[in-house]
């Protein structure tokens, strides 16, 4: 009886777990509308703790007017990364990554992978795919553990991880 007990027991907090995750996956879209850009916008959590320790979207550097595209529709090449606006805001805010859990509207890219990696995050969430797998594969390989969550089914669709 014991090890039905213990087996229902990690179902149920697996199944929290995911809540969790999509509840913050949910959390990043909504900070993501805070973002000027047209063409896409992302929205970017850092939690520790199960606390929200940083956040970001993608947009221009401060003191920048807040266009991200040019009169093309092409992303100017200054435009940061919803992860690299939340990396950077938690260095400016003297709180510790270490550990902690990104949960981030769209894959990130291999620029904003190494970044996640240095910055000690150990786990990535995202809710978009992108064509290009290079920041993916980057984290699975240095043993960031990796997962994708469709918002729009509200069930994970993979999970990935090393």
């Amino acid at each position: 009886m014991k090890a039905h007990s213990s087996t229902s027991s990690s179902l149920v907090e697996g199944r929290s777990k995911v809540a969790v995750d999509y509840r913050y996956l949910r959390m990043a879209r909504i900070w993501a509308e805070n973002s000027y850009c047209k063409r896409r916008q992302v929205g970017a959590l850092v939690v520790k703790d199960k606390m929200i320790i940083s956040d970001g979207y993608n947009g221009t550097p401060s003191g920048f007017e807040n266009v991200c595209e040019d009169d093309m529709g092409v992303t100017k090449p200054y435009v940061l990364h919803a992860e690299a606006n939340a990396i950077t805001k938690l260095a400016r805010s003297g709180n510790n990554s270490e550990g902690s859990t990104l949960y981030v509207t769209a894959s990130p890219c291999i620029e904003c992978s190494k970044l996640i990696i240095q910055a000690g995050i150990r786990r990535v969430v995202y809710a978009e795919k992108y064509r290009l797998t290079d920041g993916i594969d980057l984290l699975t390989r240095s043993g960031v553990e990796v997962e994708y969550l469709s918002l729009e089914d509200g069930c994970s669709s993979s999970s990935k991880s090393l």
